[in-house]
């Protein structure tokens, strides 16, 4: 009996997580933890409101659920007044400035992947991505949906630097890397995965290869001619050649793929790769028995909603590489 009265309970936490979600990009989104950032002291709801340009009963009742949320906290001044300032947590993940910070990520999620999980539904129906129900556009060819503007392909490569700032520096160094000297990252984004290579093995280069328009927007943007250990390369990896290297890197990129096409790309780095090389995957994994763990199981839907592809065990990319010709396989999991 203990137990059934707590699944009344769960269910209910499972109904009330985008109420919880949206209420982080709301507070996110309006410039909530910027204005106690920017601040010199705590503010009260009037300040924050006016300062936001939002109504004071709004304002309050967004405050306060971000204090049961710990992203802020609240104190009670002397005259009774309650004011409000970010916790450590918000002041290291949710201030743009902040080398960690995942502000751009949230936003992302908030503008772009929440609307595709509208159609969620569709998507476990048809079995195939919603970007044409949630935009409006064809996604027969996945990047050319993903980057359908210019402004949402600068969004989703300030996503993915957020991620590598944080989970990077793990990724990078799960294996010894240093004897590869020659480093190519496919579809290398916004380059702070190389940024994290070339910092953890000062001997190594990175070539970051990429479409040419992301490739134009990291140099503008995200990698700046100081970093003078990485070089970009452009191109499209099923249809380019690839630069020769001595270790190819493939940071959440099988995901977005069928196994047919993962094949394809791993077979292409296999004939590029120079003797003694090899590849280095990046992806969240399945437990064996498709058990969990529960992220990786929600990313899973996230690729059925998004692209192509899935999340998959071990077991799975272990069969994709050697199908593709690698025999020396590794797994390292670095809990991010």
């Amino acid at each position: 009996m203990a137990g059934e009265e707590l699944y009344p309970r769960k269910i209910l936490q499972y109904m009330e997580g985008f109420l919880v979600s949206k209420t982080l990009f709301c507070a996110c989104e309006l410039g909530v933890f910027e204005q106690l950032h920017e601040s010199p002291h705590p503010l009260s709801v009037s300040e924050l409101a006016a300062a936001l340009g939002c109504s004071e009963d709004g304002t309050e009742r967004l405050l306060n659920a971000c204090v049961s949320l710990e992203l802020l906290n609240a104190n009670t001044d002397p005259s009774g007044t309650v004011l409000y300032s970010n916790t450590e947590m918000s002041s290291v993940f949710l201030i743009k400035s902040s080398p960690t910070s995942l502000y751009n990520s949230i936003e992302y999620s908030s503008r772009t992947i929440y609307l595709c999980w509208h159609y969620l539904n569709d998507a476990v129906r048809e079995g195939k991505n919603q970007y044409e129900k949630a935009f409006g556009v064809n996604s027969k060819d996945l990047f050319e949906a993903l980057y359908r503007s210019d402004e949402e392909m600068v969004k989703f490569m300030h996503l993915m630097n957020s991620i590598w700032n944080i989970c990077g520096r793990d990724v990078v160094t799960a294996f010894d890397l240093s004897p590869f000297k020659c480093v190519c990252d496919l579809g290398g984004c916004s380059g702070a995965l190389a940024k994290q290579c070339v910092s953890a093995y000062p001997e190594s280069t990175v070539t970051i290869f990429d479409l040419p328009k992301v490739v134009r927007t990291s140099q503008q943007h995200f990698v700046s001619p100081q970093d003078e250990r990485i070089a970009f390369c452009e191109g499209d990896f099923f249809k380019d050649e690839l630069p020769q290297a001595d270790l190819y890197i493939l940071a959440r990129i099988l995901h977005d793929w069928t196994d047919q096409r993962s094949v394809e790309l791993l077979a292409k780095i296999y004939h590029s790769c120079r003797p003694g090389g090899g590849v280095l995957l990046v992806e969240a994994l399945l437990y064996e028995d498709n058990s969990g763990p529960l992220t990786a199981q929600l990313y899973s839907l996230n690729m059925l909603v998004q692209t192509e592809g899935r999340e998959r065990k071990a077991s799975d990319y272990s069969r994709l590489l050697n199908t593709a010709g690698f025999t020396q396989v590794q797994i390292h999991n670095t809990g991010k």
